[in-house]
């Protein structure tokens, strides 16, 4: 499915249903230099049990026009902006990593769009090393290496794949070689500035579920259980054995964990 945001065509999967604005929304924001295509399982699952599923490229991203958004303030108004454009009024959202961090920024920045929030892989800062912005920039594969490694719990480093045939790190990492020159760089600077996620979250109103994984290196556990304080009333899973990439490392764990508030 095709939209329109601020003059620029806006791709999102609907989970293999038509789209139906009357039917409880969910908007799935992936995370740094990704695509809707993470969602795959999670997605489905919800747009065949009763609910509009956009799973959206973000712009610059996967089959949807750019430039990349530059910030996370930047994203979180197009968010709002996206949601109103499916013709909603509100929409829950579930972003993972650069997309939590813009999903909860959303949240805290246009309250009357968001219903509920679901927040996959986040921290209260999401500093990027040196090293990691350094290759990004220079567009050197060594980033889309670093990213897939760090990013994925040590039971992704041995297979763990519950399809035979199936590699967690190889479809990881091909996904990031087909994002364009620069959209890696442009998302990990924006996770690397964004300082305002303990504000943003101690404005949320609506019902809040965070989903961490127990061997994330990226965003460890215990920093999103500190964000998950400061939101009133928030939910905390805690996954194990999963890393950063907890809907494909663990996708049937954090479908059940999904399902508990969406």
């Amino acid at each position: 499915m095709n939209l329109t945001v601020d003059g620029k065509v806006v791709h999102a999967a609907t989970g293999g249903r038509d789209f139906d604005p009357a039917l409880p929304a969910i908007v799935f924001v992936h995370g740094a230099g990704m695509d809707h295509t993470v969602w795959a399982l999670q997605a489905r699952y919800f747009a065949h049990r009763g609910r509009a599923v956009l799973a959206v490229d973000l712009p610059g991203h996967g089959h949807s026009a750019g430039p990349a958004l530059a910030s996370i303030e930047v994203i979180a108004d197009w968010l709002a902006a996206l949601i109103a454009a499916a013709g909603l009024e509100s929409a829950a959202l579930a972003g993972h990593s650069m997309g939590a961090l813009a999903a909860l920024a959303c949240a805290a920045r246009h309250p009357k769009r968001v219903r509920t929030l679901a927040l996959l892989g986040v921290a209260p800062s999401m500093p990027v090393h040196p090293d990691l912005l350094a290759a990004a920039q220079a567009n050197d594969h060594r980033a889309f290496d670093l990213v897939t490694d760090w990013g994925h719990g040590a039971a992704a480093h041995l297979g763990h794949h519950p399809a035979p045939g199936l590699w967690l790190m190889g479809g990881a990492e091909a996904l990031l070689e087909r994002c364009a020159p620069g959209v890696l760089h442009n998302d990990l600077a924006a996770c690397n500035a964004y300082q305002e996620a303990e504000a943003a979250a101690a404005k949320v109103t609506c019902p809040t579920l965070l989903v961490l994984g127990a061997d994330d290196r990226m965003t460890p556990a215990k920093a999103g259980q500190k964000l998950a304080a400061i939101i009133p009333g928030a939910q905390c899973v805690v996954i194990p054995e999963a890393g950063h990439m907890m809907m494909s490392e663990a996708a049937d764990a954090t479908l059940d964990a999904l399902k508990t508030i969406f």
